[in-house]
């Protein structure tokens, strides 16, 4: 297949996957790929993903060179691949809220007996297949990149899929990687032409996600292969998204303006061909007029031609056969809903001939009737295309933007904060994402058509259905969730995290005087016990300020819980801290923090409570010489499970507290 200069129409290359063996080149990837990567814990992946993405930024302008030639403005190509890069430094830092460990243990323990000698966890393991990413052409490095920071960290492999139409982008990065030798061998494969075959390969530990059409992406979702063998399939597919304008935005508010360059960005950036850009303009029927105005006024100042010359602020579509379909899908919604902007037979070019590239003005469409004339809703221009619709009442606005049928995101602008509640309220189900825009938030908001490594990217009914990254939640997409069952020691044991039932270890020495690589799962101090006195709570209320009547005022209690003047829950803890600390200066560094605290049980005075600390879970955390304080130190968090009981043996109070200790060297 040709790969067209998107000003020139000339050919720069072709796309071709003739003779290719899909099923090796899945293979390869399974086992050349995938075996190293499963081996390697989170944060050792998460430094290879920062490491790539350094590696990528020092050699960032060779790929602005090859994106100009996809008809992207400096801008475009910024949201391409330094937004790429940009995922990868995201996920790199995700590593630190996974485990030092290869897989992840989810959620809480589940207690499945009465003696708690069975009970149930979930782990997460990486799928052992590969991931194919099936990509559209409008982001060639930014949908790679935003999908394979997500796999990689999970520890899968991936083949790319990308779009043959600028696939030729895709590869000048792409070599780059490989020869970067940052990733493992196989970890990564891209393929460059139409792929037709490859999913008759796919097997139950692969997934396939999918970004274009669609038309498309049904077709593709109903294969026989993904269907036979359960095959997870993500789809994020273009729709017709909704930016609303509230009633109280009028003309000289702050959102009436903010509203107008939005919408106006939305449709010039990258020449509209966006999965995310807003397609549909819903205002208030009394705004119609003046949104109109300021709307055509804005993309009238919009230059368009080869981004390479003075003034230019749009630059082409893809080539002139996506032109092609442009205008058709154009010309079709224009026999019902006419254009109030854009002359497409006339219009002005800068730096580049009109007839031979790919060129297109912003076009501006006006459905008046939106809740009748439902085409709006149905067909999509993927281009600098957007339709104005006015509503009477906010129900209607949130109707209208149903009618989309599903969407990756919503826009609501407005300062009134009755109409952002309710708009959210009712229309999130149709939405994967909803921008609030308002003068509150105009000053860092990354924008309607921005979706953020941390936050899901995708959309219910005609925006696929799927959900990609997403922080954590699009990591376990690449994993397997297995319940586990089993005494607390065996799950322990296997997950490396301590379940309260499991075996206790003490040794000799205290815990407090060792270093962080000589501390194990499971090891236990028992401390020596303490009486709780009324003079114990009387200083601790002095000395915390806390005179809650429940620990100072016996005569309140009536009605209450307690039987008499109860020790203060963060005495209870204190207390416990002074039984276990070691307080001469060891390896623990410092007191990282408390996960979490339960107060099981009143402590009155006359109780004897003692402690019992065992080592929950060891946390490595990286560290660099050349760096001062804390961070040059080798060192690792520790959790401790702070298990505190009375002289009958009942827990009466629990906690997770956290310290950082020192690592020998």
């Amino acid at each position: 297949m040709p790969q067209y200069n998107a000003y020139t129409g000339e050919i720069l290359s072709t796309a071709s996957d003739a003779g290719l063996d899909y099923a090796a080149i899945l293979e390869y990837g399974r086992q050349t790929g995938g075996s190293p990567l499963r081996r390697m814990t989170f944060p050792e992946r998460g430094r290879m993903l920062k490491a790539l993405a350094f590696y990528l930024l020092e050699r960032k302008e060779k790929y602005y060179t090859v994106s100009h030639l996809t008809g992207a403005t400096k801008a475009d190509s910024w949201v391409d691949i330094e937004g790429g890069i940009g995922n990868l430094f995201a996920y790199s830092s995700l590593r630190r809220r996974f485990p030092d460990e290869p897989y992840f243990v989810e959620g809480e323990t589940i207690r499945l007996s009465k003696e708690n000698t069975f009970i149930g966890h979930h782990i997460l393991t990486p799928k052992r297949g590969v991931a194919v990413h099936i990509n559209a052409f409008n982001f060639p490095i930014w949908g790679m990149l935003e999908k394979i920071a997500v796999n990689l960290l999970a520890g899968v492999p991936a083949v790319v899929k990308s779009s043959e139409q600028t696939s030729f982008l895709t590869e000048a990065m792409v070599r780059d990687i490989i020869a970067s030798g940052i990733l493992p061998e196989g970890a990564l494969q891209l393929l460059v032409g139409q792929g037709r075959g490859i999913l008759d390969h796919m097997r139950s530990q692969d997934v396939v996600t999918f970004t274009g059409s669609a038309e498309t992406g049904k077709k593709l979702r109903a294969h026989p292969a993904l269907i036979q063998h359960s095959v997870p399939f993500t789809m994020e597919a273009d729709s017709l998204n909704a930016a609303v304008l509230g009633e109280d935005a009028t003309p000289g508010t702050a959102e009436f303006d903010l509203f107008i360059k939005e919408v106006r960005r939305e449709m010039v950036t990258k020449a509209g061909q966006k999965c995310t850009a807003v397609r549909r303009i819903i205002v208030p029927e009394a705004l119609l007029e003046a949104v109109q105005t300021a709307l055509s006024k804005a993309l009238g100042q919009t230059t368009v031609g080869d981004p390479s010359a003075d003034g230019v602020r749009m630059g082409a579509l893809i080539n002139r056969l996506h032109l092609a379909r442009v205008r058709e899908k154009l010309a079709l919604l224009a026999e019902s809903t006419p254009i109030v902007h854009g002359n497409i037979e006339q219009f002005e070019v800068v730096g580049a001939d009109r007839d031979r590239g790919a060129f297109l003005p912003p076009v501006l469409l006006l459905n008046a009737r939106p809740l009748l004339q439902t085409i709006s809703h149905e067909t999509e221009c993927f281009g600098p295309v957007s339709t104005l619709m006015p509503y009477k009442t906010l129900d209607e606005a949130i109707e209208i933007a149903r009618m989309g049928k599903g969407s990756l995101v919503s826009t609501i602008c407005t300062n009134d904060r009755r109409i952002q509640r309710e708009y959210v309220l009712e229309a999130a189900a149709h939405h994967g994402r909803i921008l609030m825009l308002n003068r509150n938030s105009a000053k860092e908001s990354t924008g309607h058509g921005s979706p953020m490594p941390m936050l899901v990217h995708g959309g219910p009914g005609h925006a696929g259905g799927g959900e990609e990254m997403g922080g954590m939640r699009g990591v376990f997409h690449y994993m397997q969730r297995t319940a586990i069952q089993g005494h607390p020691t065996d799950i322990t044991n296997v997950s490396n995290q301590y379940q309260t039932g499991a075996e206790q270890t003490e040794t000799p020495v205290h815990p407090f005087k060792k270093h962080f690589d000589d501390l194990f799962v499971g090891e236990t101090l028992i401390t020596a016990k303490h009486t709780v006195s009324e003079a114990d709570i009387h200083n601790f209320a002095n000395v915390s300020g806390d005179n809650f009547y429940a620990h100072t005022d016996a005569t309140a209690l009536e009605g209450t819980p307690f039987t008499g003047r109860v020790a203060h829950g963060y005495f209870v803890l204190s207390k416990a801290a002074g039984l276990f600390v070691d307080a001469k200066k060891g390896p623990v560094l410092l007191n990282y923090g408390l996960d979490e605290c339960r107060f099981t049980k009143p402590v009155y005075p006359g109780m004897t409570i003692g402690v019992k600390l065992t080592v929950k879970e060891k946390i490595e955390q990286e560290h660099d010489p050349a760096r001062e304080g804390v961070g040059a130190i080798p060192r690792g968090i520790v959790k401790w499970l702070v298990d505190v009981y009375d002289e009958t043996g009942e827990t009466v109070a629990v906690a997770t507290i956290l310290t950082m200790v020192r690592k020998k060297g």
